[in-house]
């Protein structure tokens, strides 16, 4: 399992409540997305920053998401490009549905 951490600055025009709308507004089209697993969208309480916290089947699909219409898209509504991180993901623990996962790591790309 891949997690992304994606973050941008929003521009001033944009205020929590705007931010907080358009991301219910946009959250179920997130359903159709082929390999993310779960997208949490954030908003940086002490400053304004947004992005989303994702959870991807590969890094693959993930990398291939972000670089198509997605991409455009955040830089058409916040002036610049994010900054995005990847990590590899271990493990996780559940305390809402009581569960422990643990994961295998992946071979890198390119390895054999």
């Amino acid at each position: 399992m891949i997690t992304a951490i994606v973050l941008y600055p929003l521009p001033p025009q944009i205020s929590k409540q705007d931010c907080e709308a358009h991301f219910h507004m946009i959250a179920p089209g997130f359903r159709e997305v082929k390999g993310l697993l779960s997208k949490h969208f954030i908003w940086n309480v002490e400053g304004k920053i947004a992005g989303g916290v994702y959870q991807w089947t590969s890094l693959r699909e993930a990398k291939d998401f972000y670089s198509g219409p997605w991409l455009e898209g955040i830089v058409e509504r916040y002036g610049e490009e994010p900054s995005i991180e990847y990590f590899e993901v271990f493990a996780k623990t559940d305390n809402q549905a009581e569960t422990v996962e643990k994961f295998n790591s992946v071979p890198a790309e390119g390895a054999s």
